[in-house]
């Protein structure tokens, strides 16, 4: 008898795990921005933007991508943006910063988010800032990052390119996408 009940107890116990395994994988497939953003909804994302920069944000020389080129996007930042075909419309050289913050809103802190700019950083100074140190955003990409603490995951010194698009997943039109860089794009065959 106990020997059935050790079974049966093992058996309700691995059928318990199994099924919240499967739960956990069905919530993480309705994230934001698929692996980086694990923890915000994909309504809260700002897709678009008036197109404004902030100031003092360099024009790239020479860009891989003038404004006004087409290029394929790869990156999965968020649904509906892997694989589009982006038209440019800015192409800056800057550092690019893959950042984890809490909104001001509330809620779990969103990691590793893509992309944040040096300009968009109080007191970002000309010095870029290293991986662990701590910063306040200075951007509106998502509800809750404007004013928002953070710590800064990579920096990366690249091309940073401003994309206009259409979501593969709604065929919603997203105008002046703040960031995508350079690694991010492939010529349009």
């Amino acid at each position: 008898m106990k020997k059935k009940r050790l079974v049966t107890g093992a058996l309700v116990l691995s059928t318990a795990l199994v099924l919240a395994a499967c739960g956990g994988k069905e919530e993480e497939s309705n994230s934001t921005e698929e692996m980086d953003h694990s923890n915000m909804e994909h309504a809260q994302m700002d897709h678009s933007s008036s197109g404004e920069v902030p100031e003092g944000l360099a024009d790239a020389e020479n860009p891989t991508y003038p404004v006004g080129s087409e290029a394929i996007i790869n990156a999965d930042h968020m649904g509906g943006m892997n694989g589009a075909k982006a038209t440019i419309t800015g192409a800056f050289d800057t550092t690019v910063y893959m950042v984890t913050y809490t909104p001001t809103t509330g809620g779990e802190p969103v990691e590793n988010h893509k992309w944040v700019i040096h300009e968009e950083l109080e007191d970002a100074g000309e010095a870029p800032f290293n991986s662990g140190e701590e910063v306040v955003l200075n951007a509106e990409h998502m509800d809750g990052m404007d004013g928002a603490a953070a710590a800064i995951d990579s920096a990366e010194q690249t091309t940073v390119y401003m994309v206009s698009y259409k979501d593969t997943e709604t065929g919603e039109e997203v105008t002046h996408h703040k960031w995508v860089t350079e690694s991010e794009l492939s010529p349009v065959e």
